[in-house]
C-alpha cells in the first residue's frame, strides 16, 4: 500500500475553524522564506516523522480538486505546521494568532475577495507599526495561492519554467470549507419589496428561514460611513440585505467602464488580422497560362508548301491580289428591273414561307405493317377525287431502296408549291389568347340573393275564363281578379277565399285598387266604362263611410264643371248599387287598361281604338276628365305615372315617350327595338323601367343612362304578356304565353356611376296551361312581401312565396 504524505493542515480549536483559512493564507504569507526552507531540510532527515493523532480526511473535496496534494514526489516544495517549524512558539503566540484570524474574519466570510481582505489585515498592521500603506502595496502582498497580481503580467507554464502551487490550510476537523459559510438567501429573482413586512429576507438550501441583519437609520449609516474610511468601495445587496464591499477586480471594471474604455483589461481590439484567404501566390507544379513561343516546333512539311508558294510568287506564276481589286461584274441580268438589285428591307406584314413538313413513317420504302393500307382503304383512296383525299400517295412496301422507282408527281408538286408561295397571300393575324369563361360576368349566387318566391303557396279557384288581370290592396290582405266571365271576384289573400263576386255587362280587361289607403276603392275596366266600386263588408265602417263620401263628392261638383264628350260619369242603377258600384265612366271606344296616380285622386284609361283621344286622364273628386295628347304617334299600348315626379309614361307598339305633365312637354323617346310591345313598369325609384313584347323580349331602361335599352333579356320561349316591379324588394317579373313565370333580382344602386345588377334567379315552369296558344296572362306582387301572384288563360290564380 503506498504511503500518502499528509497535506498542509493544521490542528486548531473549533472556535477558530471559520476564520482558519484567511489567517492561514496571511501567516504563510508573513513567514520568511528561511523558516520554510527549514522546514523542508528537516523534512528530508525525518521523512517517517508521525503526527500524532491528527485526523485527515482524504475524501474532502479540497483535496479531489487539487490531485497536486497526493503527489508522491518528495521533492516537492512543503510547509509544516506551526507545531514543526518552531518547537519555541508558546501559547501565547497562538492565541495572538487567532485573534489574527478573527479579526480577519469578518471582511473574508462577508463575500470580499481575498485580495481586499489582505489589504484590510495590512492596514491594520500598518496602523500598529506607524507604517504607511497605500493601493500600491498589494503587489507583495497578494497570495499566490489564489491568483496573481493585477499589475503584472501571468507567468507562463512550460518545461522549463514550471509554476508551484500552494494550496491554503484545510482544517481536518471540518468535512468541507463551505460550512462555514453563512447561509445564502435562496428564494430567486422575485421583488424583494414582498419582504418588507416580514422579520426574514429569505430561505435557506433547507428551507429555513434567513433572518434580516440589524438595520440602523439614516444616523448609524452616516456614521458608520465617517468611521469607516472604505465606505466608498461597498454597495448594498438588495438580495442578502447588507453592504459588500467591491474587489479590486470589480473597482478596476467601474474605472474602465467610467474612462470610456472595455471593461476587460485583457481583451486587444486592435489585434492583427488572420487572413483566411491569404494574398501570396501559391506556387504550384501545373499551370493553365499559354505556351510561350520559344517552345514551338515548326512544322517541316508546312515550310516545304509555303517555300513552293513563295517560288510560285517569285516566277510569276501567282499574282497576289492588289489592294483595289474591283470583282468582276457577273454574266447575268435582271431583265425586269432596272435599277440595281440592292436588299430588300422586310416589310412590317412580311411573313416567310412556311416550311414543307418532315416525311413520316408512312412515306419510308419500307414502313411498319400497321401503316400499310388494306384493300378497302386502296378501294376508296381511288374513289375520291383528287381534292377530298387527305394524302396524295399511298404507302408501299419494298424490299431495297435500289428497287425504290422514281416518284412520277415530284414535279408536280413542286410546281403547286411555288405557286402557293408566289401567288398565295399570307397575311399576319394576332390572335387573342382569352378564355371564354373571363368574357361571362360573375354573377351573385341565387342563395346570396333571397328572399324571392320559390314555391306555390296558394291558388284561388272559381273564375270560369281567363283571368286577364290582379291586382293587391295596399293594405296587402285583399286581392282583386277580372275575367272574361263578366265577373269581378275579391278574394282574401292569406286563405284563397272568395270575399265577393260582381256580375258585370262585359268581358273585364283591368283591375286595379286605389294607392291611397284612405279610400278603399277598385278601377274595373269592362267594355267601353270604366267602373268604381266600393267593397263592402270588408274594410272597417269608418273606411267605408270615408270612401262613400269621397265618391259621392264628385257628382255635386261635376254639375258646375264643363262637361268633356269625350267621357260621361254617370251614376250605376239601384241594383249596380247594391253590389257596390258607386261611379261609372262611359268612353267612346273599349278600354283595356286602367292605372292609377300616386295620389289617388287621378287615374288613366287606356283606348287604342280611340285614335287621338285614346288617353284620357280622369279626376275623381271633380269628374272631369282631360284630353292630354291632341295627337297620338301610333298606337298606344300601355300608359303609366312616374311614382314620384310629374312624369307621364306613354308606350306605344314601339317607342316608350316620357312627357311632363306640368311643362306639357316631351322629355325622352326610349328606342325599345321591339316589334309591339305588351305591358309597362315604372321602377319605384323611379329611375328605371321595363317593357315586355310579344316578340319574346324584356327590356331595361335606365333613363338616366340613355335612350336603348340597358339590357335585353329573351328567357320566354312565346309571347311576353306582362312585367312587373316590386315596390320594397329589388325584384321583378315576367309571365309569356309559355306559361312560365320567370323571377329576376334588380338591385338599383344610388350610385350613378354604378350600373344596375340584374340577375336570374328563378324560373317557375308550368304556372298556367296552356289553352289556345294563351298561357299566364298577368303578374302581380305583394306590396309588402316577397310574394308573387300569376293569372291564366287556365281559369286559376296562384300566390307563389
Amino acid at each position: 500500500m503506498p504511503t500518502t504524505r499528509p497535506t498542509k493542515k493544521a490542528v486548531a480549536p473549533a472556535s477558530t475553524a471559520k476564520a482558519r483559512p484567511a489567517a492561514t493564507k496571511k501567516t504563510i504569507a508573513s513567514e520568511p522564506k528561511s523558516r520554510k526552507r527549514t522546514v523542508q531540510e528537516a523534512q528530508r532527515d525525518s521523512d517517517d516523522d508521525e503526527f500524532g493523532d491528527v485526523a485527515i480526511d482524504m475524501a474532502s473535496d479540497d483535496e479531489d480538486m487539487d490531485g497536486d496534494v497526493e503527489d508522491d514526489d518528495e521533492d516537492d516544495e512543503v510547509d509544516a505546521f506551526p507545531e514543526e517549524e518552531g518547537q519555541d512558539m508558546s501559547a501565547a503566540d497562538l492565541e495572538d494568532d487567532n485573534d489574527e484570524e478573527e479579526d480577519s474574519e469578518g471582511s473574508y466570510m462577508d463575500g470580499d475577495s481575498i485580495v481586499d481582505s489582505q489589504e484590510e489585515n495590512e492596514g491594520d498592521e500598518a496602523e500598529e507599526d506607524d507604517i504607511e500603506s497605500d493601493f500600491g502595496d498589494l503587489e507583495d502582498d497578494i497570495d499566490p495561492n489564489f491568483g496573481h497580481n493585477l499589475n503584472e503580467p501571468r507567468p507562463v507554464e512550460s518545461d522549463y519554467n514550471p509554476i508551484k502551487r500552494e494550496y491554503p490550510e484545510i482544517d481536518p476537523e471540518y468535512d468541507s470549507d463551505s460550512s462555514t459559510e453563512e447561509n445564502e438567501n435562496t428564494v430567486g429573482n422575485i421583488p424583494m419589496h414582498w419582504y418588507d413586512d416580514y422579520p426574514h429576507i429569505g430561505y435557506d438550501i433547507h428551507g429555513k428561514k434567513v433572518m434580516k441583519p440589524a438595520t440602523g437609520d439614516e444616523l448609524d449609516k452616516f456614521l458608520s460611513t465617517m468611521d469607516d474610511p472604505d465606505s466608498w468601495l461597498s454597495a448594498h445587496n438588495f438580495k442578502e440585505g447588507q453592504d459588500v464591499k467591491l474587489t479590486a477586480e470589480e473597482l478596476e471594471i467601474i474605472r474602465r467602464l467610467e474612462g470610456n474604455r472595455i471593461p476587460d483589461a485583457d481583451y486587444n481590439p486592435y489585434e492583427d488580422q488572420v487572413e483566411f484567404f491569404t494574398s501570396k501566390t501559391e506556387i504550384m507544379p501545373l499551370s493553365a497560362a499559354p505556351e510561350p513561343k520559344r517552345r514551338f516546333i515548326p512544322s517541316k512539311h508546312e515550310a516545304k508548301r509555303i517555300m513552293k508558294i513563295v517560288r510560285a510568287i517569285r516566277e510569276g506564276r501567282i499574282v497576289p491580289r492588289k489592294s483595289g481589286h474591283v470583282p468582276p461584274k457577273p454574266k447575268y441580268y435582271n431583265l425586269w428591273n432596272d435599277a440595281e438589285d440592292k436588299p430588300r428591307e422586310e416589310h412590317v406584314m412580311h411573313i416567310t414561307a412556311p416550311k414543307m413538313k418532315l416525311p413520316t413513317h408512312d412515306e419510308s420504302y419500307n414502313p411498319p405493317a400497321e401503316y400499310l393500307p388494306t384493300e378497302e382503304e386502296i378501294k376508296e383512296w381511288n374513289d375520291m377525287d383528287k381534292e377530298d383525299r387527305p394524302k396524295n400517295y399511298l404507302p408501299q412496301k419494298y424490299n431495297a431502296l435500289r428497287n425504290v422507282p422514281g416518284y412520277g408527281q415530284f414535279i408536280q408538286e413542286r410546281f403547286e408549291r411555288c405557286l402557293d408561295l408566289y401567288l398565295a397571300p399570307r397575311v399576319r393575324k394576332n390572335r387573342l389568347n382569352i378564355d371564354p369563361e373571363s368574357l361571362i360576368p360573375k354573377l351573385p349566387s341565387p342563395r346570396d340573393l333571397q328572399p324571392f318566391p320559390t314555391r306555390l303557396a296558394v291558388e284561388y279557384l272559381g273564375h270560369e275564363g281567363r283571368v286577364r288581370s290582379v291586382s293587391v290592396d295596399p293594405s296587402g290582405l285583399w286581392l282583386a281578379s277580372g275575367s272574361d266571365d263578366k265577373t269581378v271576384r275579391v278574394w282574401e289573400v292569406a286563405t284563397g277565399r272568395c270575399m265577393k263576386t260582381y256580375h258585370l255587362d262585359e268581358l273585364v280587361t283591368s283591375v286595379v285598387w286605389g294607392p291611397s289607403k284612405e279610400v278603399a276603392v277598385l278601377a274595373v275596366t269592362c267594355g267601353y266604362k270604366v267602373g268604381l266600386i266600393l267593397p263592402e263588408k270588408i274594410f272597417s265602417p269608418e273606411l267605408t263611410l270615408h270612401s262613400e263620401e269621397y265618391l259621392k263628392a264628385g257628382f255635386a261638383n261635376s254639375a258646375t264643371s264643363e262637361v268633356n264628350p269625350k267621357a260621361t260619369w254617370k251614376q250605376p242603377t239601384p241594383a249596380e248599387f247594391e253590389q257596390g258600384i258607386r261611379v261609372w265612366v262611359h268612353l267612346q271606344k273599349p278600354v283595356k287598361q286602367v292605372t292609377w296616380h300616386r295620389k289617388g285622386d287621378y287615374f288613366a284609361t287606356v283606348a287604342p281604338d280611340a285614335n287621338n283621344s285614346a288617353v284620357l286622364i280622369h279626376q275623381l273628386t271633380k269628374h272631369q276628365t282631360q284630353q292630354p295628347f291632341k295627337k297620338t304617334k301610333g298606337a298606344v299600348q300601355r300608359v303609366m305615372f312616374h311614382p314620384t315626379k310629374p312624369m307621364f309614361f306613354v308606350a306605344t307598339q314601339r317607342y316608350v315617350r316620357q312627357y311632363n305633365l306640368q311643362r306639357q312637354e316631351l322629355v325622352k323617346t326610349m328606342m325599345t327595338g321591339v316589334k309591339w310591345i305588351s305591358s309597362l313598369d315604372v321602377h319605384p325609384a323611379g329611375d328605371n323601367l321595363i317593357i315586355g313584347s310579344y316578340d319574346k323580349r324584356l327590356c331595361w331602361f335606365d333613363l338616366d343612362l340613355s335612350s336603348k335599352p340597358y339590357k335585353t333579356l329573351r328567357y320566354h320561349q312565346q309571347a311576353i304578356r306582362s312585367v312587373a316591379y316590386h315596390k320594397r324588394y329589388p325584384l321583378f317579373a315576367s309571365c309569356a304565353d309559355d306559361g312560365n313565370v320567370q323571377i329576376f333580382h334588380g338591385m338599383v344602386y344610388n350610385d350613378l356611376l354604378q350600373n344596375p345588377l340584374i340577375v336570374p334567379v328563378k324560373i317557375l315552369k308550368n304556372v298556367h296551361e296552356r289553352i289556345d296558344a294563351l298561357g299566364a296572362l298577368c303578374v302581380e306582387w305583394h306590396p309588402t312581401q316577397p310574394w308573387l301572384i300569376s293569372s291564366g288563360a287556365d281559369h286559376t290564380i296562384k300566390l307563389f312565396s
